[in-house]
């Protein structure tokens, strides 16, 4: 027999290999590495578990998770063996990993920037709590069996592939029925209201639609996640539930305490049904048998992740719907562009109130003689009287543009912004008994004097909560006035009569709703530069409006046109539907993505060309390139238009030319010795950010 033949039919001492994500964010270290399974820890090595293991130069060691075990029978070649499994714990699940992978790869982005989104810190202590009541809740499953109670175990297992019985107040039943079709995916427009549990607590409709919808997925065995912008709407949510009686309730919020956040990311761990209710981390819970997930607002800013790959809650969640098959529903008073694309292509199925609620809403630029100096004012004659006859029954809002004082000085004289002298910022007055200062430095504005007409007085161009609290303060003599902005947020007032000021997304939940809404400063609101300003002037107005008591009137001031008839008929998709259009004809988000590309002058010259060669005819003449043009720091940036069909192309090759940039710049500077260090990478990529149209 010949030696190599003999060689070959010898058995290999079979070889478990773990195929391990680092946590780095090194672009060329966003794939899986290869490690060898020591003997001593086969038994807990296990995928999802966190580990650490080597690197191959200078004795470095990382930190990473387990993602998937092979066995190699025939591996011949030499593998570092991992160092240590530091939890035998497997918190990083298969769906979550593959959606994470999605999404970096769909964003150009590191899948392990998501997974760190994804998976809270390690604590020892939580984590071990944990453990014995999942031994405990594991034992006492075994005894169940014992004693015969299987069937029970097997029923309770059958009646989690139910169909939930959805009933929504305020919703007719065929629409219902849609939203407990598996799969179903919708744009549910909320009902414009507050909706009063007692006589303490009150909500917003839109609350307890979400909280209906999850108590029912959830009752029929399957988890729900809930997405919300910050925690005033999770505490609405949370409120409701508690008022329907489902008490699988779990909080994901980055305002917990560390550990009590791992302690809930464990719970939703446990294999059971949960309600997930929190922030936009919350889409990637690793919940089991997802039944439903609900997005509220997606519009609001805060539903878009500062930190990359910059992945938007609306995109995730659209991604793990069709990975998991699980129902999805976008729940708003005013729907963005992006879900009115997807309406548009019949992708997301339209829920509406039935029958129509229809808020009272009074545009003062639409009325006669609007011109009139009691109507032209920044309080008409109109607003004043609703204000003044809502004070009767109870609470009024107030809804202004900025906070504090005075934020904005002017010259008396010419009208130009007043500066400081010291250092050029802004001035502005804090408070009523204030003298001017600047925004800036802090320093008084003492002598001084305009520098293009040399004038030496002032005028306030803009004006504040505060200014606005004092002036309606002297207008209602004995009248409670609160202020609510970002500095001094309050969460709740009761229903004695009240004017409260709030700025924009920061109105207290009044009980019993308010009997008047006055929204202010709609002018200023709509000139600030930015491609979305529309959509989020109607979703601020329409989520004030929203919180007013049934039949409450709601006054839009010095706004006319197709944005006041469409909140006065609340008709906002008519909005953003004429808003899509112009973006389809322009080429804006959404009718297209968008890829930003910074760096050097050389280096985006470099990118783009490489681009260009990578792509097909066909792909290229789908997309186009805007700029670049200068940025900071001696870079440039240019935007890459792209149409859908071939997003993932696009994002594949970018986010292949940032890799090569980057290990480019090490390899040329491997020669160094000494402890330099090269440069990290200046080339940067960013998809589907829109406000880069601003």
């Amino acid at each position: 027999m010949p030696a190599a033949l003999a060689e070959a039919l010898v058995p290999h001492e079979r070889v478990r290999v773990a195929r391990v994500m680092l946590e780095s964010p090194l672009p060329q270290l966003d794939r899986l590495f290869d490690y060898r399974v020591p003997p001593a820890l086969a038994d807990v090595a296990q995928p999802g578990v966190r580990v650490k293991v080597p690197l191959r130069s200078a004795g470095r060691s990382a930190r990473g998770f387990i993602i998937a075990l092979d066995d190699h029978a025939s591996y011949k070649g030499a593998l570092s063996e991992i160092d240590e499994v530091v939890s035998a714990v497997p918190v990083l699940t298969p769906e979550v990993w593959a959606l994470a992978r999605r999404l970096a790869d769909r964003a150009a982005g590191n899948a392990c920037d998501i997974v760190r989104l994804a998976v809270p810190p390690r604590f020892v202590r939580v984590e071990k709590a944990f453990v014995a009541r999942q031994a405990a809740a594991a034992a006492a499953a075994a005894a169940a069996d014992d004693a015969g109670d299987a069937a029970a175990v097997s029923g309770d297992d059958a009646s989690a592939a139910s169909t939930p019985a959805v009933e929504l107040t305020g919703y007719s039943a065929s629409d219902a029925a849609h939203l407990a079709e598996p799969g179903a995916r919708s744009a549910i427009a909320a009902i414009a209201t507050v909706a009063v549990l007692s006589e303490e607590v009150t909500v917003g409709h839109w609350a307890l639609t979400v909280a209906e919808l999850a108590r029912a997925v959830h009752a029929a065995g399957e988890s729900v996640i809930v997405a919300l912008p910050d925690y005033r709407d999770q505490e609405e949510v949370e409120a409701a539930l508690a008022h329907l009686g489902v008490v699988e309730v779990v909080r994901l919020d980055a305002r917990q305490a560390r550990p009590d956040r791992y302690a809930h990311f464990l719970t939703a761990l446990d294999g059971r049904p949960h309600v997930v209710v929190g922030n936009r981390s919350s889409i990637y819970a690793p919940v089991s048998r997802l039944g439903q997930i609900v997005v509220w607002d997606d519009g609001d800013s805060l539903q878009s992740e500062p930190l990359a790959p910059y992945v938007h809650v609306r995109d995730a969640a659209l991604v793990r719907q069709e990975q998991s098959g699980a129902r999805l529903a976008f729940v708003s008073h005013s729907r963005s562009t992006e879900v009115e694309r997807l309406v548009e292509l019949g992708f997301l199925h339209q829920v509406a109130p039935t029958p129509r609620y229809l808020p009272r809403v009074v545009p003062t630029a639409e009325q006669d003689d609007a011109d009139a100096p009691q109507n032209a004012a920044r309080i008409p004659s109109a607003a004043w009287a609703v204000a003044r006859k809502g004070l009767e029954q109870g609470p009024v809002l107030v809804q202004v543009a900025r906070p504090g004082y005075a934020p904005v000085l002017a010259c008396t004289t010419c009208r130009a912004p007043a500066s400081c002298t010291v250092c050029g910022g802004p001035l502005r007055v804090a408070g009523a008994r204030e003298r001017p200062s600047c925004s800036l430095c802090g320093a008084i504005a003492a002598n001084w004097s305009c520098s293009h007409c040399h004038g030496t007085t002032f005028r306030f161009s803009t004006i504040g909560a505060g200014r606005t609290a004092d002036e309606l303060g002297r207008a209602f003599p004995g009248t409670r006035v609160i202020v609510s902005d970002g500095e001094h947020p309050v969460l709740t007032v009761d229903s004695r009569p009240a004017l409260v000021v709030a700025t924009r997304g920061a109105e207290p939940r009044a009980t019993g709703g308010y009997r008047a809404v006055l929204l202010l400063d709609g002018p200023r609101m709509l000139a600030r530069e930015s491609l979305r300003v529309a959509e989020d002037c109607l979703r601020w107005w329409s989520n004030a409006i929203a919180l007013s008591a049934p039949r409450a009137t709601s006054v839009l001031v010095g706004v006319g046109g197709d944005l006041a008839r469409s909140l006065a008929t609340w008709q906002q998709e008519h909005v953003t539907a004429s808003e899509l259009a112009d973006r389809r004809a322009l080429r804006f988000p959404p009718a297209v993505r968008l890829a930003t590309v910074t760096g050097t002058v050389d280096e985006v010259a470099t990118c783009l060309a490489e681009l260009r060669a990578l792509l097909t005819e066909e792909e290229w003449a789908k997309m186009d390139t805007l700029g670049p043009v200068p940025e900071e720091e001696g870079t440039v940036r240019a935007i890459v238009r792209f149409d859908y069909a071939i997003g993932g192309s696009v994002a594949r090759h970018l986010r292949a030319l940032v890799v090569k940039n980057a290990t480019t710049r090490r390899s040329k500077a491997g020669g160094r010795t000494g402890g330099y260090r090269p440069p990290p990478p200046t080339l940067r990529v960013r998809l589907d950010d829109s406000e880069i149209m601003e």
